[in-house]
């Protein structure tokens, strides 16, 4: 019996000058109805529903940033941190990203649920930059895919590098054999 439901959704535009907007939006919401300190929320009803919007560049730096909370569990209270999530910007989604999130605003210093939204941000503008942005065929230039040595599944030496990216696959160095056991005969 479904009781609980947390949604992360994450939608990257092109503005077409260069500079994309990220919408990302995190929303709880409980299928029963719920008491909470502040009041009680009917089922359905969010209990949060935040949203962190970003304008990033194709290099992945953060030049605009910002919060808005529409639904939470203490009204005037949640929402009263002074957007600190202007605090990402000048941040790199590619460099440091998530460390420099936890030290700007980890704690009291910023929401656990938008801060948790934060965190997942890289990999959803990744997507979203592939083969736009980001080159993962590999088809121009000495350059490797971007995605390959990323993840054990496109590891340099693995089989869907070797099967889809020839190119780039780089064969395991074999393993030397080890010398023989004296009491061997």
């Amino acid at each position: 019996q479904l009781k609980h439901r947390r949604q992360f959704d994450i939608q990257v535009y092109a503005r077409g000058n260069g500079l994309w907007e990220v919408d990302a939006t995190l929303s709880d919401v409980k299928t029963r109805a719920v008491s909470l300190a502040s009041a009680t929320r009917e089922a359905g009803a969010p209990i949060h529903e935040m949203q962190l919007r970003l304008v990033v560049n194709e290099r992945l730096d953060i030049l605009e940033a910002g919060s808005q909370t529409h639904w939470m569990p203490y009204e005037g209270i949640c929402d009263d941190h002074g957007d600190a999530y202007g605090r990402l910007v000048g941040l790199n989604l590619l460099r440091g990203f998530r460390q420099a999130v936890l030290d700007r605003l980890h704690g009291v210093r910023g929401c656990t649920h938008l801060t948790e939204l934060a965190l997942v941000l890289p990999t959803a503008v990744l997507q979203a930059f592939a083969g736009e942005v980001i080159d993962t065929r590999g088809d121009d230039g000495d350059q490797a895919p971007f995605q390959i040595d990323r993840c054990h599944a496109l590891r340099s030496d693995g089989e869907a590098v070797r099967l889809h990216y020839p190119r780039w696959y780089r064969p395991a160095p074999a393993a030397c054999a080890a010398p023989p056991s004296p009491n061997e005969d």
